[in-house]
């Protein structure tokens, strides 16, 4: 009961968390589209339309994690966590997707004469920078305790927005600086950090997207993991033989699926009692475990200690 309460509570959290950063986007992109437009800063009206994509990011993530907390039914009967995954994907895209954006935009403002700038865009894009930071913070926080993989997709699309804030900040400071005193090339000082902001962005959108294609093809955990569980089972006396033992992720919360040897001459009860005796032991030391299966198989004492090649098909 009390892990039931803990999770609706942090669930809670995750869903607060995700609104405040969709109307965190909104905010901030109307923000920057209308100050770019004003004081012609292209700097920030290519992160203010960097936002928009944010804008549909966490519409995503939010959505995603309004499904995932929906029970197992009949057509899912192990439950929705993937929903979180399939989003963190779509976030992941979208954030290539702005990466290749900041970069081209950096790019082509390299070629182009340089445009007066404002202390007005100045404090904009600081204020987006020490925002974003927070988010990233606050729904990182968040997102790794309800091990929610759409918060924390969330959380690493404002990291990238901090680093597109720091370009801007960066950017129009030198280029305010070069106004007053002679510094070379600070006009460049804008498109040089847009690349290298494209270039972070790029690395957390392949990182995001490598794990939710992991997680949707039911790559196994960490072997540490696999280690912790297989340590586990030998804690019960009556197993005899560990003849499989795999764990994968299902969005937010982990399966796991064990055959076991255990004495042929138990009854069905006793059997019983040792499956849910594993999956007790096993749920209690990791709480992102949902579900054990766990299939027992006969041993007798003139069994090899070591499982025939057969018995993983029993």
């Amino acid at each position: 009961m009390l892990m039931t309460a803990t999770a609706s509570t942090q669930h809670s959290s995750s869903i607060r968390a995700a609104w405040i950063s969709l109307i965190s986007n909104i905010i901030l992109t109307l923000m920057k589209i209308m100050v770019g437009v004003l004081f012609h800063s292209p700097v920030l009206l290519a992160d203010g339309i960097h936002n928009a994509a944010d804008v549909a990011a966490s519409a995503a993530s939010l959505g995603s994690m309004q499904i995932s907390n929906r029970p197992a039914d009949a057509d899912h009967p192990y439950g929705h966590g993937k929903a979180e995954v399939v989003a963190a994907g779509i976030v992941a895209i979208i954030l290539g997707f702005a990466a290749a954006f900041i970069g081209y935009e950096a790019i082509q403002a390299l070629f182009k004469p340089a445009e007066s700038v404002s202390v007005f865009a100045l404090i904009v894009a600081f204020i987006s920078l020490v925002w974003k930071q927070w988010l990233y913070v606050y729904t990182m926080r968040l997102g790794r305790a309800a091990n929610s993989k759409g918060l924390i997709a969330t959380a690493y699309d404002h990291l990238a927005d901090v680093y597109a804030s720091i370009a801007a900040v960066v950017g129009i400071g030198l280029a305010l600086a070069g106004e007053y005193f002679p510094i070379p090339f600070s006009q460049y000082g804008d498109p040089v950090a847009g690349i290298l902001v494209s270039l972070l962005v790029l690395k957390l959108a392949f990182g995001m997207g490598k794990e939710a294609v992991d997680i949707l093809m039911e790559k196994s955990v960490p072997e540490e993991k696999l280690s912790t569980y297989t340590d586990l089972v030998h804690t019960v006396s009556e197993v005899k033989r560990i003849d499989r033992l795999r764990a994968r992720e299902h969005g937010h919360y982990i399966l796991v699926d064990i055959r076991i040897g255990v004495p042929g001459t138990l009854t069905i009860q006793q059997g019983h009692d040792i499956g849910r005796h594993l999956k007790q032991i096993i749920m209690e030391h990791d709480d992102q475990v949902k579900e054990v299966l766990v299939h027992l198989n006969p041993w007798y004492e003139e069994d090899n200690t070591s499982a025939p090649p057969q018995t993983a098909n029993r």
